[in-house]
């Protein structure tokens, strides 16, 4: 039976343990521990417990965004790719989110902070157009989205491009990308896409093209960015926005303009 004694002798006395007792081995129980930890540590720079790293990887519009400005308005296009790592997220995310109905921007970057700063760019300049009655203005809008990526720059990962069309100027192109920049430009591009598409946009940009001309370059840019990003797919999502109101048009991925692939 179970000797009360013998236990608490045991525990008390180390004299009294069994000859086959080992002694601690402490360079052992070190190199031992330090192997766990080793293994921990590549495990979490592999991936939580070992998965792939898309399993615990922020959600990007790693992305094409495009404005172009025309006599009249202006058009703006996306890709539809979502991506958490290199995990495809969403094949079929809109990227041109509406700020006001004359005003709306193509977002790049964390999905997360360019949503948020969308939203609250949104509510305010709803308020704005409530309080005062008028037409938001376009330049009013991107002043707002700098100040959020301006002030908050050091923790959002957030590429705006701003356009629209109000009764003041027309049609206008804001670029705000990373830091807060804001620059009003004819054309503007952004996200990881863009770095592929610079000397084709160089060659074929035109001032004054119709509105027409204007969807066909912006599909074409994209195409080609898609082609060689691999941040950038899905279909092409592309609007138009001026007195008239706004057109929307959809090319899918068996529609896309097709080029050399070599």
């Amino acid at each position: 039976g179970f000797n009360k004694n013998r236990t608490e002798k045991t525990w008390l006395d180390p004299t009294a343990r069994s000859s086959s007792t080992q002694p601690l081995n402490t360079s052992t129980l070190l190199e031992e521990t330090g192997a766990v930890v080793q293994q921990h540590n590549a495990r979490m720079d592999s991936g939580m417990n070992g998965f792939p790293d898309w399993t615990d990887a922020e959600h990007m519009t790693g992305t094409t965004i495009m404005a172009v400005e025309y006599d009249g308005g202006v058009v703006i296009g996306a890709d539809s790719r979502t991506t958490t790592g290199s995990y495809v997220a969403n094949r079929v995310t809109d990227k041109l989110t509406r700020v006001t109905d004359n005003i709306f921007c193509c977002r790049s970057g964390s999905a997360a902070d360019t949503q948020a700063v969308a939203d609250a760019v949104a509510l305010e300049m709803n308020l704005h157009t409530i309080t005062t009655g008028e037409q938001a203005k376009v330049a009013e809008a991107a002043s707002i989205f700098r100040r959020y990526c301006y002030d908050n720059r050091d923790s959002l990962m957030a590429g705006i491009i701003v356009a629209g069309w109000d009764k003041v100027n027309g049609g206008q192109v804001f670029s705000i990308p990373l830091g807060g920049l804001c620059l009003r430009q004819p054309i503007a591009v952004g996200g990881s896409g863009s770095t592929y598409i610079f000397g084709y946009l160089d060659a074929q940009f035109k001032p004054n093209m119709t509105k027409d001309q204007c969807f066909e370059f912006v599909a074409n840019a994209i195409a080609l960015a898609m082609n060689r990003d691999g941040s950038s797919g899905g279909c092409i999502r592309m609007a138009s926005l001026s007195e008239a109101g706004m057109e929307r048009k959809l090319i899918l991925g068996n529609q896309l303009p097709r080029f050399w692939e070599g």
